[in-house]
């Protein structure tokens, strides 16, 4: 409640708001307080950092991010688009920071509740900055493959009480607590948590606020850039879950539309997806024929991705120097069509890829069938409305109401066949007897 409604309290509940303001007063002038650095960044400029986490910055672990590059192939279609996951990384920390400074601000003027502590804060920006020590490349193209997530290999790699776990507890945060952040598959019944967690991988995360905008920026194109300092400063917490307030809904739908955007004109663009296909396919026949294991491509960076030896290492070389396959067969995805329910899991797929190569002679490795992964617009953000009432975004607005989200997720699903540019795109058809 603001300051000017402090004659409607009774005594009692004025002591627990005052004492609630000075608390939230104390944690502000703490997370501008500790003495800091800068690191010039091309998208949010300038980023404040602690002094205490530039041995964590400094640490091998995290300086290897800045060898992955964050959209891996997409600079064969965007060439400004090398930008690594050290950047993001750094822009995730720039961004949860402003989340948290606003939530913060409202806590101290009575409109919301937080569970928040100082060394809790420093945990979760510690989080924010080392969320994706985890990633190899094209992890998030793998997904369908029986490896570990990137959130785990990031807990893993915290606990292992080496040189970065050393830099963490240097810089007063326990490891364990931002593993517990980063993986939120790991149980835990710690409020603080719980909100940090919600904050972190949440709808409106930081995560999500960054790599839209950063993404946009550098392939040059519009359609991600998000205002950022309005969204962060309408989050409220209701109950340990991010909320946004109504007044915001216009930039939701712009973010959801930017979301839509970046995904039909970079991320599944049909060169993004022919490069990540062909990786895809080149670890697959690996692991089916023993050249690789899972643990093989967990810490590589980008340079010692291209250069595992494996008994498909042409593939690898092909996407490395851009000598992508074609587009040879394209149609919209229907979970119920014909060829989807032929090649629905991985194995199927292999399969019916292998067969596809025998009835045009040509190597297994020649034919690859592309299937991007389900993806949802999150448009169940929660809105709180007038009267602290919770709603769900997608039940007030009527551009990306639940319904109008799944075309927009449909439209954006293609079944692709990619092939070298040598097998003519007639015979393709004619081998799927279409």
């Amino acid at each position: 409640m603001p300051l000017f409604s402090l004659s409607l309290y009774t005594d009692g509940a004025l002591f627990y708001y005052l004492g609630m303001q000075r608390t939230y007063t104390s944690l502000l002038s703490s997370l501008y307080g500790e003495q800091q650095f800068s690191i010039r960044d091309p998208l949010w400029k300038d980023i404040r950092l602690p002094v205490s986490f530039k041995p964590i910055i400094g640490d091998p672990v995290f300086q290897k991010l800045g060898r992955i590059k964050q959209l891996g192939p997409a600079f064969h279609l965007y060439p400004g688009a090398v930008h690594t996951r050290l950047d993001h990384s750094l822009g995730v920390y720039h961004v949860g920071f402003l989340i948290l400074s606003s939530l913060l601000k409202q806590a101290m003027h009575g409109k919301s509740v937080l569970p928040c502590t100082e060394e809790g804060m420093k945990t979760f920006l510690c989080a924010c900055l080392l969320h994706d020590i985890g990633h190899f490349p094209f992890a998030h193209s793998l997904k369908e493959l029986p490896l570990k997530s990137h959130e785990a290999i990031a807990d893993s790699l915290i606990r292992q009480q080496g040189s970065l776990y050393k830099a963490i507890k240097q810089a007063g945060i326990q490891g364990e607590q931002v593993g517990l952040i980063i993986d939120e598959r790991l149980p835990c019944d710690d409020k603080e948590i719980e909100l940090y967690r919600n904050i972190l991988s949440g709808t409106l995360d930081p995560d999500k606020l960054d790599y839209l905008n950063r993404d946009a920026f550098f392939c040059g194109v519009p359609y991600g850039t998000q205002d950022v300092s309005y969204i962060t400063d309408q989050l409220t917490v209701v109950d340990t879950k991010l909320a946004v307030s109504e007044q915001a809904m216009g930039s939701v739908e712009h973010l959801l539309f930017s979301k839509y955007l970046m995904y039909r004109n970079v991320y599944w663009h049909k060169t993004t997806r022919s490069a990540t296909a062909m990786i895809k396919k080149a670890i697959l026949l690996s692991f089916a024929d023993g050249s690789l294991n899972g643990e093989d491509l967990y810490g590589l960076d980008d340079e010692q991705f291209f250069l595992l030896p494996s008994s498909n290492a042409s593939l690898f070389a092909a996407v490395r120097d851009n000598r992508l396959y074609r587009l040879s067969y394209e149609k919209a995805f229907e979970a119920e069509g014909e060829l989807e329910k032929q090649t629905k899991d991985l194995t199927k797929r292999m399969e019916f890829e292998a067969e596809l190569a025998g009835r045009l002679g040509v190597p297994e490795s020649h034919i690859i069938i592309d299937i991007p992964e389900p993806i949802s617009f999150e448009s169940d953000i929660p809105i709180l409305c007038e009267g602290s009432v919770l709603k769900h975004f997608h039940d007030l607005d009527q551009i990306f109401s639940y319904d109008i989200g799944r075309v927009f997720t449909k439209s954006l699903r293609k079944f692709r066949i990619f092939t070298p540019s040598s097998i003519p795109r007639q015979a393709v058809l004619e081998a799927l007897e279409l």
